[in-house]
């Protein structure tokens, strides 16, 4: 991915993508979302090697998708917090979730749920005027003129 073309292009998509668009900082997301922010709970949760860790820790925080706050001073520890940022991104995860769940057939999958009622959580993305799902919307992309 020519990351410069897309992080400074048109398209919000791209520009998203150069932020977050790699498996591991999706699934960091995924376990600081679920409260996970410390680098060893990362490590054993996702099984990544520390240095591909690091390299996405320190993106995500540049990015402002998570917050690095120091908890140890010897030796030196930080937490990394999930952001309003970080959270805004957490209901793109459920859909990506969503998506799998229905397309990627293969055994007992993990699932939401209201952590108050314990009620299934159906992500759906919707146009916030309308109230109807994209997924039955016809989508046209309108590029900015001059473009």
């Amino acid at each position: 991915m020519d990351h410069e073309k897309y992080s400074e292009g048109v398209c919000p998509i791209g520009r998203a993508l150069a932020q977050v668009g790699d498996a591991w900082s999706l699934m960091i997301l995924r376990d600081a979302g679920a409260g996970r922010t410390r680098f060893d709970q990362f490590r054993t949760s996702l099984g990544i090697a520390p240095n591909i860790l690091t390299r996405r820790l320190v993106a995500l925080t540049e990015a402002g998708l998570l917050e690095k706050r120091r908890y140890s001073e010897r030796p030196p520890r930080d937490d990394y917090v999930i952001t309003a940022k970080g959270r805004d991104f957490l209901p793109i995860l459920m859909a990506i979730g969503a998506w799998g769940a229905k397309h990627c057939d293969g055994g007992a999958l993990s699932h939401a749920v209201d952590a108050e009622t314990g009620a299934p959580i159906e992500a759906v993305v919707v146009d916030r005027a309308s109230g109807r799902a994209l997924s039955e919307i016809a989508i046209r992309v309108v590029v900015p003129e001059g473009v």
